[in-house]
């Protein structure tokens, strides 16, 4: 008798990124037959992949010796002013770890700014309440969140036209 398994299992294709949440290790990760707006993070208890995590941290270790190395050959320190940095899009502290996007920051949506499909799928530009930066999130993540906040943006955006011939009628 062949036992019916109760969750399906996902294989992890990439590790993109680390980080620490209550003092726990979690990883984005990319999987195999899906999309990056499918990407989510995991915490490292929940992953069967040893030998991607041994990689990426030795490439994380890597890159952070690489910065140390850089930083003290700079006399200006990490003030991003001089062409050595430029090769590596963003610095941050090791503790500080990666920041939340999108809904992850547990803030709520204000409104929708705008929208755009050049990723193939559509996005929301979104302003969050109690915070100067907007987020692209997936439409239809924010159709389930914030229903009201999509509606909103698409009333502000409804024309409603008419001819000269129905006004005659």
């Amino acid at each position: 008798m062949a036992a019916v398994p109760e969750e399906e299992e996902y294989i992890v294709d990439q590790i993109l990124d680390k980080r620490t949440r209550n003092g726990k290790a979690e990883y984005f990760l990319s999987w195999k037959g899906y999309g990056p707006d499918e990407n989510t993070w995991e915490p490292k208890e929940n992953l069967d992949c040893p030998d991607l995590i041994k990689a990426f941290e030795d490439k994380l270790k890597a890159k952070k010796d690489g910065a140390k190395k850089r930083k003290s050959e700079s006399s200006g320190g990490a003030a991003g002013g001089s062409t050595s940095g430029a090769s590596t899009p963003t610095k941050r502290h090791p503790e500080e770890g990666v920041k939340p996007r999108g809904f992850d920051r547990g803030l709520q949506a204000e409104r929708i700014i705008g929208a755009t499909d050049s990723s193939g799928e559509l996005m929301f530009l979104v302003k969050w309440k109690g915070s100067d930066e907007a987020d692209l999130v997936p439409a239809r993540q924010a159709n389930m969140k914030c229903p009201q906040v999509v509606i909103q943006f698409y009333e502000e955006r409804l024309s409603w036209h008419t001819s000269s011939q129905d006004e005659d009628e």
